[in-house]
């Protein structure tokens, strides 16, 4: 397998592995929320959100359980695209658009967060991070996007070279 593959199929392997344990947190979100709160380092702001937060959870599951429904198609829509980016890791070639979609998306997380989260009453700093997800996820497939096009260059180097080989036997 050549560099670019490798680069490609690593960055890949984290990205899919990075989907898969996000969708996993969704479905959990009252343990791990007290979990988080109760090993959190310090008092302050973030921590009173997340108390308040869980409050609203403990709210919603003892009231409201199936609201949770949504979380768990939030998980499932995490493991889809999960295996949506199999397709570039056995061809990236081929399945080039599959990277640039993940781009796409990660690109809209960003409005997308800001807008929505304002309308529904997140801290801006909250916003911030949810952004940052977007962020974090356009580093590998910026990286693999690149590998991609170097792996186009040299199929089209070759297919040329074997066009002008052919016209030299014919």
């Amino acid at each position: 397998m050549n560099k670019e593959k490798e680069i490609i199929r690593n960055w890949l392997k984290v990205f899919i592995l990075s989907l898969f344990i996000s969708g996993l947190t969704a479905i959990p979100v009252e343990k791990e929320l007290t979990y988080v709160i109760n090993h959190f380092p310090f008092d302050g702001t973030i921590k009173g959100w997340l108390e308040e937060v869980l409050i609203g959870v403990q709210h919603t599951g003892r009231d409201y359980p199936f609201l949770f429904y949504g979380y768990d198609w939030l998980a499932f829509a995490h493991f889809v695209l999960a295996i949506l980016f199999v397709g570039p890791f056995r061809n990236p070639l081929k399945n080039k658009w599959v990277i640039e979609f993940g781009i796409i998306a990660c690109i809209l997380i960003i409005p997308f967060a800001l807008i929505a989260g304002h309308f529904r009453g997140m801290p801006f700093w909250w916003r911030i991070i949810d952004c940052s997800f977007g962020i974090i996820g356009l580093a590998p497939l910026i990286i693999c996007l690149k590998n991609i096009k170097k792996l186009e260059a040299e199929e089209k180097e070759r297919s040329e070279k074997k066009e002008a080989f052919d016209l030299l036997i014919a």
